[in-house]
């Protein structure tokens, strides 16, 4: 029986699984090979000024308060296959030792060349697609759940200028040269209402989940950092805000969305304008309060760069300007907009500052801040920290970028402070948010 045994079910089964692992070493980046199981997780919902975590396993509510990380480059760098991926799996696993929850990434990347993602309006390049299939996969096995970003202000990875481009290369008539005619003009609203549709009606390659029914999605970005300066009274932007959000809500009633503000405020909250680092913060077309205050955006979101913002200034200065700008948008976010608000870009320049114990200063301001309003429940829900990096990410450096091997001493301070938030919830039932090598 034996030799019968072998010529009947082991060979064959030798051969296929040789077969499939030459597959796999050499074609890898095109092959999907699904995955069998996944961590549980519980959607993110608000409840009044603090976020919660609904229907995990113990289905209990359970508060959570964010301590994460951007990495914008995730899906980029997904795209090129296991020696690259294996980069974005660091990354995730790196989040996680921390005892971070929440990574920021974008999910665009509008133009021509081999890493866009939309190569023309609603036209996508299926390898890319399954880059950020992948990014979400990994996400999830690190129990990190992602805020993902859907257009860019900025020029970089298309953003508005190439939505614009496109609309002017096909003659539609209208549109004007200045790129702020993406948050009017018809047709690029609708290039961008499609855009939204296939990422959120996206079925993972991988785990075969939609994207409206990923729990590892923590919420909807409208845009980086949206700015409309061609016309400061902001009517235009506050408009296309309200439709984007509405009609986002329309295809995923599961996930949060809030607008990507830098946190700004505008003309119109004239009691709040000595806030902003200068005058010119005014005339950019947002405005906090206004903004955030729109029905369909379940929280509020700013970003922190005293380096750059206060450029003249000490380090007292920016500690000053930090310490103003937290609280400020903390109280409007409890007072005001009942709303809860993540700060979710906050980044230091060592080229500016110098020392690491100075980036660690200005740090420490934003998350004992942070850590006073968890303790009482209260509006501040959190900080994303720009950007954390590992080893062979070199070409997504800048000058907020933080490597551990370079500045232990600051992912001292990133992981104390995630396990200070946890100690304030330990007594919680649930412990769905704990990663399996928890730090803490």
């Amino acid at each position: 029986m034996e030799p019968e045994w072998r010529e009947r079910i082991l060979y064959p089964l030798v051969g296929i699984l040789s077969i499939s692992a030459l597959l796999y070493l050499n074609f890898n980046d095109e092959l999907s090979f699904p995955v069998l199981w996944q961590p549980k997780m519980g959607f993110v919902a608000t409840n009044s000024t603090h976020f919660i975590v609904v229907g995990d396993r113990n289905d209990n509510n359970s508060a959570m308060y964010v301590n994460g990380w951007n990495s914008y480059w995730l899906m980029e760098k997904s795209i090129w296959g296991s020696s690259s991926r294996s980069k974005v799996s660091k990354t995730l696993k790196m989040g996680a030792k921390m005892g971070l929850s929440v990574c920021r990434t974008w999910a665009f990347s509008d133009g021509d060349g081999p890493s866009a993602l939309q190569t023309s309006p609603g036209v996508f390049n299926e390898r890319v697609f399954r880059a950020l299939d992948y990014v979400i996969v990994e996400a999830r096995k690190n129990r990190i759940r992602l805020i993902l970003s859907l257009v860019n202000n900025l020029s970089a990875f298309g953003g508005k200028t190439q939505y614009v481009r496109w609309a002017e290369e096909a003659g539609i008539n209208n549109v004007s040269s200045f790129d702020d005619s993406f948050f009017s003009h018809p047709t690029i609203k609708d290039y961008y209402k499609a855009y939204v549709k296939a990422i959120l009606t996206r079925k993972n390659s991988l785990s075969r989940v939609k994207y409206s029914e990923e729990p590892a999605i923590f919420a909807w970005e409208l845009m980086n950092e949206p700015r409309c300066s061609s016309n400061s009274s902001a009517p235009v932007l506050q408009a296309w805000i309200t439709e984007m959000a509405a009609y986002v809500k329309s295809l995923d009633k599961k996930h949060l969305v809030t607008v990507g503000l830098e946190g700004f405020y505008g003309l119109k909250s004239t009691q709040r304008s000595s806030v902003n680092p200068g005058e010119w913060g005014a005339l950019l077309g947002s405005d906090f309060i206004q903004n955030s205050a729109i029905n369909n955006i379940d929280f509020a979101s700013v970003h922190a760069y005293p380096d750059s913002w206060i450029r003249h200034g000490d380090l007292e200065a920016k500690a000053n300007f930090l310490s103003h700008w937290v609280d400020s948008h903390m109280s409007d976010a409890e007072n005001v907009l009942k709303k809860p608000v993540l700060f979710t870009e906050v980044g230091f320049s060592l080229r500016m500052n110098k020392k690491t114990e100075d980036v660690n200063f200005l740090l420490k301001t934003v998350y004992d801040r942070i850590y006073e309003s968890a303790k009482k429940r209260q509006a501040g829900a959190g900080a994303l920290i720009w950007q954390l990096l590992v080893e062979g990410v070199e070409e997504y450096s800048d000058q907020f970028s933080l490597v551990a091997r370079d500045h232990p001493s600051t992912f001292k301070l990133i992981t104390r402070h995630s396990c200070r938030l946890r100690r304030i919830f330990s007594n919680s039932k649930t412990n769905e948010e704990l990663q399996s090598e928890d730090p803490c």
